[in-house]
This record gives C-alpha cells, structure tokens and sequence, in this order.
C-alpha cells in the first residue's frame, strides 16, 4: 500500500474563508440582503398595482388613452403602434413608456414612503415625559421644603 493512503486527507481551508464568513455574518450585510429579498417581492406587487389597478384607472379618466403608444417616428414608416413601427425597424422617440416609467417610479415611490410612514407609526417609541420649566422646578422644590417643614 502507497504512503500517501495511509495518511488522513486534510483539507485547509483557505485564510480568506474566516474573512468571508465575517464579512457575510455582518449585520448591515444580512439587513442589505434581506432588503433586496423584499424590494424584489414588493417589486411585483407594485408592478400589479400599477397595471392592474392604476393604469386602468388613469385610461378612464384619460378616456382610453394609452401612453405606451404614444412615440415619434424620427426615420420610418408612419405606424398606428409602436410595436408595429418596432418591426418595421423605425427609429422612434418612445416618450409614452418613458411616461409609464415615470408613473411607476412615482407609484412606486408612493407606496414606499406610505409603507415606511406605516411602520414608524407602529413602531413609535413611547413619549418621555415633558421636561418641567423653571417655574416648575421652582415651585417643586418650594413645596418639597414645605413639605419637609
């Protein structure tokens, strides 16, 4: 049998592991990656809200007015749509879904302060007590030495 079978197999880990592993178990680390976790799942309940429930709204009170057709065509053939200037290889100014994005940003941006506004008001410290003037300190200490007499 050779001498390298007889011999246990160590591995060591490399020095940078251990740093790694700091670094990872941080909490501002932990915190960033949980936040991104979240961000992501609030991401697809806002993108619903913005389809599902304002986009119609705002085509309502526009009177059906689709702002993601809204372009310029610089160079083509005028098109109804801008997926059909798209495939007609047209070079367009898009500003309807830059628009869209913008709604979104704001939307977003919305539920994010409400959200925030939300759990500070649950997670309110409690008030400290008002800090007496000096009047009232005064009399205080007039009554305590009243008191003691």
């Amino acid at each position: 049998m050779s001498d390298l079978l007889k011999k246990p197999l160590s591995l060591k880990p490399p020095g940078w592991l251990d740093d790694f592993k700091a670094f990872i178990m941080r909490g501002n680390v932990v915190d960033l990656a949980v936040g991104v976790v979240i961000g992501a799942a609030f991401t697809g309940i806002v993108t619903s809200l913005v389809k599902d429930i304002v986009t119609p709204l705002l085509g309502l009170i526009t009177g059906g007015v689709d702002f993601s057709n809204h372009f310029i065509i610089l160079k083509g053939v005028p098109a109804q749509t801008l997926a059909e200037a798209q495939k007609a290889g047209d070079v367009t100014i898009n500003y309807g879904v830059f628009l869209n994005a913008v709604f979104n940003f704001l939307i977003v941006a919305a539920a994010i302060f409400w959200m925030v506004r939300l759990i500070e008001k649950i997670h309110k410290a409690p008030a400290a007590a008002p800090v007496p003037t000096h009047t009232e300190t005064l009399l205080t200490e007039i009554r305590d030495i009243l008191k003691d007499r």
